[in-house]
């Protein structure tokens, strides 16, 4: 059994156990839920949440009025992780949120809002446009957020963006075993199973 960590807001565990369950020989451990004893992680899932918290952020924040639900309990356990993770080469799939905490660990900044990307909510749907080298292509993605990110963090390769409005739905980390962000929501959806097919097989292949 290899164990995924990762922090899963309540609203969205339905979704993940739906994904997941196609993964029996993987665990997901909770850590909005329980300790994670993370000598036995073999890769980390960031999934999508909250707005991160200023203290947080490398940037400005000239309106705290655009930062919403800052869960920095959570901040605290997703900055801590995350350099683990990197430096022990572990697989890595950010997720909306997720994609944003990595930036800015990385040293990349945020669009603090987007009007209208998120008009729509859970059925804004986004055509996108793709980087030649782009691995995973998908021509819609399911993408609602009013932040994305803005200066790209170190080694962080953007490879596809929304059509309209140039926003960065997918990157890479270039020079590193597999770590992949994406702004829209692929637990949502079967279409997106192949990004969690890939992510779950990096894990088990994992030697450590």
């Amino acid at each position: 059994m290899k164990s995924i960590a990762t922090w899963i807001r309540e609203c969205d565990e339905a979704p993940f156990e739906r994904v997941f369950q196609h993964y029996p020989e993987v665990c997901l451990l909770n850590a909005r839920r329980q300790d994670v004893p993370w000598n036995q992680i073999k890769g980390l899932l960031l999934s999508g949440g909250s707005d991160i918290s200023m203290e947080y952020l490398k940037q400005p924040v000239p309106n705290p009025a655009l930062i919403e639900d800052a869960d920095p309990v959570r901040d605290a356990w997703e900055f801590d992780v995350l350099p683990k993770a990197l430096q022990q080469k572990l697989p890595i799939l950010a997720i909306c949120r997720g994609l944003q905490v990595l930036n800015v660990h990385l040293g990349g900044t945020l669009h603090l809002h987007i009007p209208n990307h998120d008009s729509a909510k859970f059925e804004n749907i986004q055509r996108l446009r793709y980087s030649p080298g782009a691995e995973y292509n998908f021509e819609k993605v399911n993408s609602s957020h009013h932040q994305a990110l803005n200066e790209i963090g170190y080694g962080l390769l953007p490879e596809a963006w929304a059509a309209e409005d140039g926003v960065v739905e997918q990157a890479k980390l270039s020079h590193y075993p597999w770590a992949l962000g994406v702004q829209y929501h692929p637990e949502r959806d079967p279409l997106y199973q192949a990004l969690f097919d890939a992510f779950v097989d990096e894990v088990k292949g994992l030697q450590l």
